[in-house]
């Protein structure tokens, strides 16, 4: 009576590199270096095995992608079945190795060939490595456009709210079109006043020309009133108003009556 087969799960575990290193393990029991790799436990997928198998083997923290195959061989007479996914190692272990694991190493594909142990899973492993080298590529190259991507949508969304700012400040600080097209105001401008002509002062008629005192008191003629001084006043020359037209002598001015007042007190 043929005997079940034991279902195991597995990682083919990649970590970013230059080139990239594949994860190999070294058992404890059997001093042997194998692909990381355990049994399912009850009720547990196979793919959610191979992620707890590898955190356990590797103490790393990996990132499961595509399905990469399966490999059969026979363990202890019995069947063993181990399913494989891609994987991606973070950069730092996150956990400490189980008991069942001595020592876990990172090579690239040629040189993980050759510390393998088990031909069986070294035939696997240089069927299946350069799929996955390939597939982690491809994925990278995936991941780099994305970013560049994202990169030039934040670039074009700031390109195009600087626009917008600029745009809602210059309406800002525009002035009102009924402003601008108002008029400017002309300031005011101070001007002297204008000058007003004086009228000319009335011409003196010969008669109300005064006559300077000798000593003290000058002659005053308001209205008719006249006061004559005790001694001759000086000769006093006739003024003339500027642009006046000369007129002609009078019969006796005030100087002769002076004189003759004169005469007849002497």
């Amino acid at each position: 009576m043929a005997r079940t087969p034991v279902l195991a799960a597995g990682g083919i575990v990649l970590r970013r590199e230059t080139p990239p290193r594949f994860a190999v393990v070294r058992l404890r029991k059997r001093n042997e270096w194998v692909l990381p790799k355990g049994k399912l436990d009850d009720g547990e997928t196979p793919r959610a095995a191979a992620e707890r198998e590898v955190l356990e083997e590797t103490g790393h923290d990996v990132d499961v992608h595509e399905f990469l195959g399966t490999l059969v061989y026979d363990s202890g007479g019995r069947s063993k079945v181990v399913h494989y996914w891609r994987m991606d190692a973070g950069g730092k272990p996150v956990r400490s190795l189980m008991n069942d694991i001595r020592e876990v190493d990172w090579l690239p594909l040629d040189a993980a060939l050759e510390r393998l142990s088990r031909g069986y899973e070294r035939a696997f492993l240089e069927n299946v490595g350069p799929i996955a080298l390939q597939a982690a590529a491809l994925a990278e190259r995936e991941r780099r456009a994305r970013a560049r991507a994202v990169a030039a949508e934040r670039r074009r969304s700031r390109e195009a709210a600087v626009p917008q700012v600029i745009d809602e400040q210059e309406v800002a600080g525009a002035p009102d079109v009924a402003d601008a097209a108002a008029p400017a105001e002309t300031p005011a401008i101070d001007q002297p006043p204008l000058a007003q002509s004086e009228p000319d002062p009335p011409a003196m008629a010969p008669q109300d020309v005064p006559v300077a005192a000798p000593d003290a008191a000058a002659e005053t003629e308001r209205g008719a009133e006249t006061v004559i001084p005790e001694q001759a006043p000086p000769l006093v020359h006739e003024v003339v108003p500027a642009g006046a037209a000369p007129q002609p002598a009078p019969r006796k001015n005030l100087i002769e009556r002076v004189r003759d007042w004169l005469r007849r007190a002497a």
